[in-house]
């Protein structure tokens, strides 16, 4: 007969292991146990069982203590405290501990029965959630590497037979044709800026961001790009003024993703603004955080866009005649990085009279000077 699942019970009383065995055994499931924490951690290991009930008064190591090994070993387990008359307490620590539920001395041959078959389902939904979340990573991972190489690589290829034969190199081309083929290269680095943009969403990862944190000048970073987009704001006839800080507060920041936070928020700022218009970045320490305000004196966006601007492709409409290009995915792009350094992005406009975008960031946290980079 095939069993149903596995329990293992570590308990220093043998009654109690055995009692428990002989219901588990009737259950259709199979029992093992443990007569204390240290020979119940090795079967954890060994066994690798479904449901482990742990008694959380041993000696050696106490229950508690086999509950925070536990999750450290496999976490998708489900640990069931027993705990006797006066340890309550003891078992709501458990609870908050990681375990599913608990026992309490003296219990019924059905109360254990009830509580194991809860756990056995507990565990199919928690090895079924890993295994879609796998399956979900190996598709995304996939697609990545499709949208990369067999969608990407050969859009590049024909973007360099168009610039190939714009320059002439191929032979003389009508004054027509050379208009038909730039509309055609345009459309196509429209596209190919969409799949960078969705690829850089798509890669984007925490622990990587998280490898390549350090103190750095959000002050230094942002007179980069100041300097870096001065054409751009001289041929919109608009003024980029970055106030001064006292201090120059640091962040705990990957330096390449927030250039690229920065630079997309200055530059809409920028393209979105009127002519002779300001923009204005202020940065502040406050409670802890580092506070950078981008206000702008362009055509704002109407209260309904707002909550919606950070979502992927969303685009607000603009006025007839305003041709700015984007993909939709810069501020998605935006929020992702903020959010992977721990901080903040919000917007605050309205129709025809600016905007301003804020971005919160944790104080960087180590005592070193901050990169220049």
């Amino acid at each position: 007969m095939e069993r149903k699942g596995r329990v293992l019970v570590i308990d220093d009383e043998e009654a109690m292991r055995d009692s428990c065995s002989q219901i588990i055994l009737k259950e259709g499931m199979t029992a093992d146990t443990a007569a204390n924490g240290e020979l119940g951690l090795n079967k954890i290991v060994e066994l690798k069982p479904d449901i482990v009930l742990i008694d959380l008064k041993m000696p050696g190591i106490s229950g508690l203590e086999v509950l925070e090994k536990l999750r450290e070993i496999d976490p998708t387990v489900i640990a069931v405290v027993i705990t006797g008359y006066g340890t309550v307490e003891l078992a709501v620590d458990a609870m908050k501990s990681g375990a599913y539920d608990f026992l309490q001395k003296p219990f019924t041959p059905e109360e254990l029965r009830r509580i194991m078959r809860r756990g056995l389902e507990r565990r199919k939904l928690i090895l079924e959630t890993e295994r879609l979340r796998t399956e979900k990573r190996i598709i995304e991972e996939n697609f990545i590497t499709m949208v990369s190489h067999q969608l990407r690589s050969p859009l590049v290829a024909i973007q360099q037979y168009f610039e190939v034969i714009l320059s002439g190199i191929a032979g003389r081309i009508e004054d027509k044709q050379k208009e038909m083929i730039e509309r055609a290269r345009d459309r196509l680095q429209s596209l190919l800026s969409l799949i960078n943009d969705w690829l850089d969403m798509a890669r984007m990862d925490k622990g990587l961001i998280a490898e390549r944190l350090e103190p750095l000048s959000l002050e230094d970073l942002l007179k980069k790009l100041v300097d870096f987009m001065k054409p751009l704001s001289d041929d919109m006839e608009v003024s980029v003024d970055l106030s001064r800080v006292s201090g120059n507060p640091a962040v705990d920041g990957d330096a390449e993703t927030l250039e690229q936070v920065f630079a997309n928020l200055i530059s809409n700022a920028i393209k979105y603004n009127k002519p002779g218009g300001s923009v204005q970045i202020e940065i502040r320490e406050e409670d802890g955080s580092v506070i950078t305000e981008i206000k702008d004196t362009g055509i704002g966006i109407a209260k309904e866009h707002l909550p919606f601007i950070f979502d992927q492709f969303y685009r607000v409409d603009r006025k007839e005649g305003q041709k700015i290009k984007g993909t939709g995915l810069g501020l998605s792009i935006a929020k992702k990085i903020v959010d992977l350094h721990g901080g903040a992005i919000q917007a605050d406009s309205e129709l025809g009279q600016g905007s301003t975008f804020t971005v919160v960031l944790p104080k960087a946290s180590k005592r070193s000077e901050p990169s220049t980079k």
